[in-house]
């Protein structure tokens, strides 16, 4: 199989930081032709963001094509609507109203390509909230995922986008519906997925849990576990190492390979269920042994005796990762300077997709795109004429990277 299997599928991606662009990003790392039509003047904005977002361009944006154009003028709007008929896909993470009022929303486009899905990437699906601006943060605190996430009386937001990627890729596998119901009916159709009801869906499992136990779900920091031994311990030397022994086999393999005879043997430790009362003094004990030995001796016998285990990593560890390394686990992707034509190649990590026996992962096609990088190629392609290129540059309609100077929006 292909590691490329959208090849053809041709998609306009409206959009900007991270929930829109990493959508677009899976289509176009499966092979689909993806198109980001960026706001003239000034590009995506999202190219000048700084601290935590300086990376979100260069990290959503890969094997994309950019097309920039003023949506607020009557001509740019009439460019859009003519690339339509030969377009598979549309998506936008706006907020609510916006596409509408660029000409560009769903009751614009569809009458234009009765074949048309249309994505739109939203804070909240149809109700009362659904006109509220929402940012993955937001509906962290919202959903319960930050009050789960930190200690008691401490919520804590995730340590990555996850809320806008997981809903990118609800919004993607809804697309991948929407075109599989096309074959049968010959109708495309409107699409969203949402952020708070993407964060919601993390909460299944404390709901569930809710109802079964008739107990409040707690914050994962102070919870009553499932297993008695899963937990972060100190190593000698100042390094810390997860270890999980989640069934009764582990926890024998686990003491044997500590050499921990006194507590093989005890009653109270027999099954996972009595060793979780004994958590109190049990876990003290273990941390006093588990001191004696270095991060690499402990990672070493974890791994000899088939226990679950990890490093406590940071995102620095992962550009020297032996195994991402080994596998095509990182792709290399040029890292510009707020957008400028300066920077470097840098791995990032690729789809955590295997494609066929071959195992074949997807690749850089295209490197992020500059502003308007391919304004003329795109036109050329859907049909348009040398001299009305030409005429949308010299009516601002159209602008690329020439004629801008990039300034960054630091913290």
């Amino acid at each position: 199989m292909s590691a490329v299997p959208l090849k053809g599928l041709k998609i306009l991606e409206f959009s900007h930081t991270v929930m829109g662009p990493s959508a677009g990003l899976l289509f176009a790392e499966l092979g689909a032709d993806v198109i980001k039509i960026e706001p003239a003047p000034d590009g995506d904005k999202t190219r000048r963001l700084g601290g935590f977002g300086a990376g979100f361009f260069s990290g959503f944006n890969r094997n994309k094509r950019s097309l920039s154009i003023n949506l607020k003028m009557a001509e740019g709007q009439a460019t859009i609507h003519r690339l339509i008929p030969k377009v598979d896909v549309v998506l936008e993470n706006f907020g609510p109203g916006t596409m509408e009022r660029l000409g560009c929303g769903y009751k614009h486009l569809a009458p234009l390509n009765e074949r048309l899905v249309y994505l739109a990437l939203k804070g909240y699906l149809a109700g009362p909230y659904e006109n509220r601006p929402a940012l993955d943060e937001v509906v962290q605190f919202q959903s319960g995922l930050a009050w789960m996430t930190g200690p008691p009386g401490q919520p804590l937001r995730a340590g990555a986008s996850v809320v806008d990627i997981l809903g990118a890729m609800f919004g993607v596998i809804g697309v991948q519906a929407a075109l599989r119901e096309l074959d049968h009916t010959g109708a495309g159709q409107r699409i969203s997925s949402s952020l708070f009801e993407s964060a919601v869906f993390l909460m299944s499992t404390h709901m569930a849990g809710m109802a079964a136990t008739g107990l409040e779900a707690r914050p994962m920091p102070a919870r009553r576990g499932a297993w008695a031994i899963y937990d972060v311990f100190n190593t000698k030397g100042d390094g810390q190492l997860f270890i999980g022994v989640t069934s009764d086999q582990q926890w024998k393999r686990f003491v044997a390979e500590f050499g921990l005879e006194e507590l093989a043997s005890d009653p109270r430790l027999e099954t996972n269920v009595t060793r979780l009362g004994e958590r109190e003094w049990l876990l003290p004990a273990l941390q006093e042994v588990l001191l004696q030995y270095s991060q690499k001796e402990l990672e070493s016998r974890c791994e000899h005796s088939n226990i679950s285990w990890a490093p406590v990593g940071q995102p620095k560890d992962l550009f020297e990762d032996p195994h991402l390394k080994a596998t095509d686990g990182l792709v290399d992707v040029f890292i510009s300077k707020f957008g400028e034509d300066i920077g470097k190649m840098t791995g990032l990590p690729a789809v955590p997709i295997e494609f066929g026996i071959e195992r074949k992962r997807p690749g850089v096609r295209l490197q992020p795109p500059k502003i308007g990088e391919h304004n003329q190629e795109i036109l050329l392609e859907y049909g348009f004429e040398k001299n009305e290129i030409d005429s949308l540059y010299k009516a601002n309609v159209l602008t690329d990277y020439h004629k801008i100077k990039i300034n960054s929006d630091l913290d």
